[in-house]
């Protein structure tokens, strides 16, 4: 029995022919292709036409189909969608939550989570929604959208909503398909607008993104979308005390969970010192830090950009599905393109709405003409359905010839609907008027037709006009020149001064030029009665009649004093003072006399390193005066607090003070250090010391591509990675450079001093092969050659070069001496060779404010004064005893 069954399996196998087998590997290949593409093309990636993945878009259209002007459960516009999106209800709620939380579609009821916390929405069956009026307008067209069955064929959904603005950069996407991911960053409603009116009008628009968290962002390198491009964003953190900081604005991307997990990691590793934090987060971000006693906050504040999330680094991956296959294109491609299909969107709804005006004339016509000509009596002894249509037809003949389409059966069917009731009540001038209103309508949209890109821009003027109003920048853009948010200082814009009318700002651009400043700048003023102000850049701003002084603030500047001379009153006396100002109240006015009306000042001067110069005073000739001129010397003061009386000058009447000799600096040498970490100067003892700079010092720096500099040391100053030399620069020591010319194929030694202080100039040639191979600030630099090893000859002897004895100092544009004429293999600097350098001459007599001890061992009175005479902390100021 088992022999007969064997032999009747082999006969069947031999049957079954040999074309149906399929190898494995081969299905495999199929099916995760197939998979591939199903997940890039519709769950992942965002298509180019609307900027929705499909998940949104069925969402968006479940929304439309239930909209009645009031709030679904979500839980129902989640079934609702279902019967589009095959992929059950946890996708689309999540996709819904998300859509939500972005406050641009959707009218949003109940807890729909938290972006800042990070807390989850509540469930579906909790919250609810309706379509916005934003996506009423904008999303949906449905005489202009294609439709296509849904996944089992039961309902119509649409391949893409017709969406007339650029919805896929204003929200964002991000998704991670097979193989393939995208993210895009959402970018400002009104800059989008504004780039597409733009577009339109042919000129050219950058784009950079802006955040729901806020933040602080450097797009310096965001390449426009595209891989390859990388943006900084950091969390706005201020100083709130001396021994707090608070967190006000968190990086996109993250959350105040994430950010203090991160902060308290940090300090575990020991990079940050805190004393603990709390979160204070509700409707807005706040976040406490608590130091412990003797922690700087500034340096807290480095740490935390360095250490933590407070800075992040996003990398931007602009992926779109278009024609069903992934493209990457960038953000300034994806407006143009969306700008585009506007247009096109735009056009097809007026010819929409032409071809429908034009209908209703026709009919508006033929009603008319019917009713006006009775031709409806000409139907009365008809007995037939087709001769009832023949005599209206006959009827119509000898009157339509103005129509603009010939007259079809349907239409006169629809004349054979028309009620007894409104033929008895039919009014010819009526009929007219309305007849003429479609043709002034008509009219109107040919003529948006025949300039259709002048219509696309209203269009836009009034989406911003209406939905625009609460959609600012909410991320400050900012090159990261410094770790604290509040000294950068971007001089994007520049400051003028009306001084008689008493307005400060950056839109009186008819006015006196100030300086070049940033939007965030404070500026102080100084107004000829004695009052002062600080108050923000702004376009344009009242600070007080006749100003004397406008600049740029810099809080916590101790060397930059104030010296005046005042009259108190109109007719008191007149006195002199010295004052810093560090740190005040913004938009507060300080009266810096002594409050009595009629005060006014005689002079004033600012010093940005505390000079202290001589005037002469001049007295009237009043009674029995005999010395009407003498002079002062503003170094014969200390400085003190801007609230102190100073000393009295005369008690007579003064003519007119003039300057008689400008002053040196009264300050001690300020040290800077440069701080590797985060790349910037700083006067607070972190990273390596620079020098002692007085103010006419100034910081050479040279980098690798041989570009030389010197510049005012700045803490705010911005330096390149490819900086390889930053000290002190002194004048008459020259600077030695190796470098490979790519013309003439040899390494050339030069020796130069830097001619113009205020250029950045280059010290190697020109050729794009031309690189800079050594550079050296010592007096006497010694070079090592190391040559190649010719081929059959032993290896030649390293040499070594004294830069001072091979070349003389020449001119920085000079070419230089070759170097050698062999092949060689390595350059390398050694150690100098011994020079005694000359000492530098120090001031005669330096005033030391803050500081306890003095160069030439004098005394310091550190005893507190009267009230009046502290500083803008509440402490004595420390001067020298005169």
């Amino acid at each position: 029995m088992e022999e007969n069954e064997e032999e009747l399996y082999n006969e069947q196998a031999q049957q079954e022919p040999t074309d149906t087998i399929t190898k494995i590997t081969g299905m495999y290949a199929d099916w995760f292709l197939d998979y591939a593409s199903y997940v890039i093309l519709e769950r992942a990636v965002p298509a180019m036409e609307d900027g929705f993945k499909p998940v949104q878009r069925r969402i968006m259209h479940a929304l439309k189909e239930l909209d009645d002007g009031r709030y679904n459960k979500v839980a129902n516009i989640v079934g609702h969608t279902m019967q589009y999106h095959p992929h059950g209800d946890a996708s689309i709620g999540d996709a819904m939550v998300q859509i939500g939380q972005k406050n641009l579609l959707i009218d949003t009821q109940g807890n729909w989570g938290n972006i800042l916390t990070g807390d989850r929405a509540a469930a579906p069956r909790y919250i609810e929604a309706r379509l916005s009026k934003f996506a009423l307008d904008v999303v949906f067209s449905p005489k202009v959208t294609d439709w296509q069955l849904s996944y089992d064929g039961r309902k119509k959904e649409p391949i893409n909503l017709p969406v007339k603005f650029p919805l896929l950069l204003a929200q964002g996407a991000e998704g991670i398909a097979v193989g393939l991911s995208t993210k895009l960053l959402p970018h400002n409603f009104n800059e989008l607008i504004d780039a597409s009116i733009k577009c339109l009008k042919g000129k050219r628009f950058t784009l950079i993104p802006d955040f729901p968290t806020a933040g602080i962002m450097d797009a310096t390198n965001y390449n426009d979308g595209l891989r390859g491009g990388k943006i900084r964003i950091r969390a706005r953190i201020n100083q709130r005390d001396k021994n707090s900081l608070v967190i006000t604005e968190i990086p996109f991307g993250t959350n105040t969970s994430s950010l203090i997990d991160s902060i308290l990691k940090a300090n575990d590793k020991g990079k940050i010192k805190i004393k603990k934090i709390e979160d204070n987060t509700a409707a807005e971000v706040e976040i406490l830090i608590h130091l412990p006693s003797g922690i700087s906050p500034d340096k807290t504040i480095d740490a935390l950009y360095a250490f933590t999330n407070c800075e992040m680094s996003i990398s931007p991956l602009s992926c779109i599905i278009e024609d069903n296959k992934p493209v990457f294109v960038g953000v300034t491609e994806v407006l143009k393109r969306s700008t585009d299909n506007t247009v096109a969107l735009l056009k097809q709804e007026l010819e929409v709405r032409l071809h429908e005006l034009e209908e209703q004339w026709h009919f508006a016509s033929l009603e008319r003409i019917f009713i006006e000509n009775r031709i409806y009596r000409e139907i009365e002894e008809e007995e037939t359905w087709e001769g009832v249509i023949a005599a209206i037809d006959k009827g119509l003949q000898p009157h339509i010839k103005h129509l603009k389409r010939p007259v079809v059966e349907d239409d006169i069917v629809r004349l054979t609907e028309i009620r007894i009731k409104r033929i008895s009540k039919f009014d010819i001038d009526k009929a007219q008027q309305r007849i003429d209103a479609l043709e002034a309508d008509i009219a109107e949209v040919k003529h948006h037709l025949a300039n259709l890109i002048e219509f696309a821009i209203d269009y836009f003027i009034n989406l911003k006009k209406t939905y625009g109003k609460d959609k600012d920048r909410q991320t400050e853009v900012r090159v990261f020149d410094d770790v604290d948010a509040t000294k950068v200082v971007i001089r994007n814009t520049k400051l003028y001064v009306n001084r008689e009318e008493g307005f400060v700002g950056t839109s009186l651009r008819r006015d006196e030029y100030v300086t070049d400043c940033s939007d965030i700048d404070d500026i102080i003023v100084f107004t000829k009665e004695g009052k002062m102000m600080i108050t923000k850049v702004d376009s344009k701003t009242f600070v007080g009649k006749d100003i004397v002084h406008v600049a740029v603030f810099k809080k916590k500047d101790k060397r930059t004093i104030y010296n005046m001379i005042y009259r108190d009153g109109k007719g008191g006396a007149s006195y002199i003072k010295r004052f810093a100002v560090t740190g005040v109240t913004r938009d507060k006015e300080y009266d810096l006399t002594q409050g009595k009306k009629g005060s006014s000042m005689w002079y004033f001067s600012a010093n940005p390193n505390g000079e202290a110069e001589v005037v002469s005073v001049f007295l009237r000739q009043v009674g029995s005066i005999k010395k009407l001129k003498f002079d002062i010397d503003f170094a014969d003061l200390a400085i003190k607090g801007r609230g102190v009386k100073g000393n009295i000058v005369t008690k007579y009447s003064i003519k007119r003070i003039e300057l008689k000799e400008k002053g040196v600096s009264t300050l001690k040498p300020r040290k800077i250090w440069f701080d590797d970490t985060v790349q910037r100067l700083n006067v607070d003892g972190r990273g390596e010391l620079v020098g002692e700079f007085r103010g006419e010092d100034r910081l050479l720096i040279i980098d690798q591509k041989g570009n030389a500099k010197t510049i005012v040391p700045e803490v705010t100053t911005r330096f390149n990675d490819d900086m390889i030399v930053l000290e002190k620069w002194k004048p008459k020591k020259p600077i030695s450079a190796v470098y490979w010319d790519g013309e003439k194929e040899r390494y050339y030694v030069k020796r130069f001093l830097i001619e113009n202080e205020n250029k950045e100039e280059s010290f190697i040639s020109d050729h794009q092969k031309s690189y800079l191979e050594v550079v050296s600030t010592d007096y006497r630099p010694v070079v090592e050659v190391v040559f190649n090893k010719l081929r059959g000859k032993d290896q030649k002897e390293n040499q070594q070069v004294d830069i001072e004895q091979f070349i003389a100092i020449k001119g920085i544009n000079a070419l230089g001496n070759q170097l050698t004429s062999e092949k060689v293999k390595q350059l390398n600097l050694l150690d100098p060779l011994p020079y005694d350098e000359p000492e530098e001459t120090p001031p005669e007599e330096i005033e030391v404010v803050g500081e306890e001890t003095l160069p030439d061992g004098g005394e310091v009175n550190t005893s507190k004064a009267d009230g009046n005479e502290k500083d803008d902390d509440g402490e004595g100021q420390i001067t020298l005893e005169l």
